[in-house]
């Protein structure tokens, strides 16, 4: 089993920045990708980001490529998102993610809410 832990949600202006961090515990040897979804009010959850854990590739959603970074520390077991010229629309529950294959996500974390306000 692996265990997911987020912090670094809150409320912040359109236009400005939060990281989101995600620690990862007990068998962290089963871990391929860790990824980063979220659910807006009233909406479906969706990728987000991911990253390889042994070779740092990463994938993002269109609509925050050059905005969002995840990054990894793998001495630490855990995975950040740096969230840049947030916009409203992102506005949802982030979810960290941990999986055995590149689109398997076999554990979640309890989500933290980021609210972004205009």
């Amino acid at each position: 089993q692996v265990q997911l832990v987020e912090s670094g949600g809150g409320l912040v202006q359109a236009g400005g920045s939060l990281r989101l961090s995600c620690a990862a515990s007990g068998r962290t040897v089963s871990i391929y990708t860790l990824g980063w979804f979220r659910r807006a009010p009233g909406k479906e959850r969706e990728f987000v980001a991911a990253i390889n854990w042994s070779t740092g590739i990463t994938r993002y959603l269109d609509s925050v490529k050059g905005r969002f970074t995840i990054s990894r520390d793998n001495a630490k077991n855990t995975v950040y998102l740096q969230m840049n010229s947030l916009k409203p629309e992102d506005t949802a529950v982030y979810y960290c993610a941990a999986g055995v294959s590149t689109f398997n996500y076999n554990w979640w974390g309890q989500g933290t809410q980021v609210t972004v306000f205009s």
